[in-house]
């Protein structure tokens, strides 16, 4: 009967083990969402923006594009991140490619307000960083974002990302609902001209009928006068 004791301390002391080890599994975790939370900045991770661009340091203007190429739906907010090193406070520009031609967005400078277009008022957001957020864009906002940063030395530095907006499914399936709704009505319209011109017809028939079969009638009336 003495070995109990030891069974028991030995689960006690498993059981402490296994919720220690998870306690500790939590706060890493809590750790690492609140740092990767925290440095994010414009939608790019501080420790792979600043690793891009150490590299490219001693270079004059650095510029660093994490996604070049961004697919997004109708109506759908769009952030066009990016990270930039240069000396000196720059000038930021962002300008629009399209099969319409080229299009200036915003102009500015980190700490100042920014200069944007009257076509993109009240649809661009700035961040300090070089970022861009488009609000709400359409199929027309598909097209060749440049971005061009410009140190007050003179060099600058540029780059491109490529955005293409599609539509999505279920305006497609509401406009084939329309067209479907458009086409039962014009078939119920053309089904009650039908039944009134059948009507009218009908009746048209009925009154031939009748005075034919009055004109008989009074033919043998006739006849039988005569007779």
């Amino acid at each position: 009967m003495r070995p109990l004791p030891s069974r028991r301390r030995r689960s006690r002391g498993l059981s402490l083990g296994v919720f220690a080890l998870c306690l500790a599994a939590a706060r890493c975790l809590q750790s690492r969402c609140a740092f990767s939370a925290s440095g994010e900045k414009g939608g790019i991770s501080t420790l792979q923006a600043e690793k891009e661009l150490r590299r490219t340091s001693g270079q004059g203007v650095s510029l660093y594009i994490p996604q070049a190429a961004i697919n997004a739906t109708v109506e759908e907010d769009i952030l066009l991140s990016v990270a930039y090193s240069c000396h000196g406070i720059p000038t930021i520009e962002w300008k629009y490619t399209s099969n319409w031609g080229v299009q200036k967005i915003v102009e500015w400078k980190p700490g100042t307000q920014a200069n944007i277009s009257q076509s993109h008022k009240d649809r661009v957001c700035t961040f300090d960083n070089g970022s861009i957020q488009l609000f709400s864009v359409g199929v027309r906002d598909s097209g060749y974002y440049v971005i061009t940063v410009t140190e007050h030395l003179g060099s600058s530095q540029f780059g491109t990302i490529v955005l293409h907006v599609s539509e999505i499914l279920y305006e497609d399936l509401h406009f084939v609902a329309v067209f479907l709704a458009l086409l039962a009505a014009v078939a119920a319209v053309l089904i009650s001209l039908m039944w009134v011109c059948n009507k009218c017809a009908y009746k048209f028939q009925r009154k031939r009928r009748h005075k034919l079969k009055e004109s008989t009638t009074e033919e043998i009336e006739l006849q039988d006068v005569e007779c």
